[in-house]
C-alpha cells in the first residue's frame, strides 16, 4: 500500500489529450495540400510554353511566397527548371524521365508508331494515340501529315472526352456504372454549336459509334475541325486507349468519312491484338 506522500511516476509518453495526434493530422494535412499545389503547378506548366513566378501566382490564386518554396521544392529534384533570362519556369528534365517510365510500361506507344504512321500515309491526315485521363483524354503519340493546314495535338496535350473522337471511342465502350458515373458528374461544356451537351444525345451518338465500330467528332472541339476514332482493347477486352485521324473538314469530306472510319478501326484493332504493320 502506497502511503500519501508517496509520489508516483508517471508513465512515459504523453498524456492523453495532449494534442498530439490532433497536430499531427494536421501536418498531414498541410503536406497534402501541399503536394496538390505542387502538382497543380506541373499542369500549368505542362500546359504552358513558359510562366513566371507572378504569372504562375496570378493563375494559381496562390502568394508569390508560397508559389517560390513550392517552385524552389520542385526545381530542387529536376522536376521544373527556370530560364535565368526570361525568369520563365518550364518542365524539368526529371519529369521527362517520369513520363518516359510510363511510356515504357505497356509499349502501347512503340507499338502504335508504325499503325499510325500507316494511317498518316494512307488518308493523308494526322494519326494520333491517346488514352483517358480521368474526364479528359491524354494524346501520347502522333505521326502528323505533311500539309500544311493540320491537325495538332502534341503528346501531353488533353483534351474533354465528351468532344473528343477518341474519348467517344473511349466512352462507348466503357462500362455502364463508369458511363453512367462520367454522366453524371463532368459538365459537358460547349465548345462549338456541333458540340454534344445533352446527356441523351451524347448516349444516341456513342450507341452509333458502337454500331459502326468508329467515332467522329465532326467539328465539336473545334470549328473546320474532324476526327474519326477507334477504341483499342487489351486482353481482358476493356478500352485502354484509341487511335484517331483528324484533319480539316474540306478534306475529311462526308464521302471520306466512311473509309477513313474503317482503316482506323483497322489500325485499333491490329493494336488490341498487339499486332504491328509493316513498314
Amino acid at each position: 500500500m502506497k502511503s500519501k506522500n508517496e509520489v508516483i511516476p508517471r508513465k512515459r509518453g504523453r498524456p492523453r489529450g495532449s494534442g498530439v495526434a490532433t497536430n499531427r493530422a494536421l501536418d498531414d494535412r498541410g503536406g497534402v495540400k501541399a503536394l496538390d499545389r505542387a502538382f497543380d503547378i506541373m499542369d500549368l506548366l505542362a500546359r504552358s510554353q513558359g510562366l513566371t513566378l507572378s504569372a504562375i501566382g496570378t493563375e494559381m490564386q496562390m502568394a508569390p511566397s508560397t508559389v517560390h518554396r513550392l517552385l524552389m521544392a520542385l526545381a530542387a529534384r529536376g522536376v521544373i527548371e527556370s530560364d535565368p533570362v526570361t525568369q520563365s519556369w518550364y518542365i524539368g528534365p526529371t519529369a521527362f524521365r517520369h513520363g518516359s517510365a510510363f511510356m515504357r510500361r505497356s509499349g502501347l506507344i512503340d507499338r502504335s508508331r508504325p499503325l499510325l504512321r500507316r494511317l498518316m500515309e494512307v488518308t493523308g491526315e494526322t494519326a494520333n494515340l491517346g488514352i483517358a485521363n480521368g474526364d479528359a483524354v491524354l494524346f501520347i503519340g502522333q505521326v502528323e501529315t505533311h500539309e500544311t493546314i493540320c491537325a495538332f495535338f502534341p503528346p501531353g496535350t488533353r483534351s474533354p472526352m465528351h468532344s473528343s473522337g477518341i474519348g467517344k471511342a473511349l466512352l462507348a465502350h466503357a462500362k455502364p456504372d463508369a458511363l453512367t458515373r462520367f454522366l453524371r458528374e463532368v459538365a459537358l461544356q460547349r465548345f462549338t454549336p456541333r458540340t454534344l451537351t445533352d446527356p441523351a444525345d451524347l448516349q444516341q451518338d456513342l450507341a452509333l459509334t458502337r454500331q459502326r465500330g468508329y467515332s467522329v467528332d465532326d467539328e465539336e472541339r473545334a470549328p473546320g475541325m474532324r476526327c474519326i476514332a477507334a477504341a483499342v482493347f487489351d486482353h481482358m477486352g476493356d478500352a485502354v486507349a484509341g487511335l484517331s485521324v483528324s484533319g480539316p473538314s474540306h478534306r475529311m469530306t462526308d464521302e471520306r468519312l466512311a473509309l477513313i472510319g474503317a482503316e482506323v478501326a483497322r489500325a485499333a484493332g491490329e493494336l488490341s491484338l498487339g499486332q504491328v504493320a509493316s513498314g
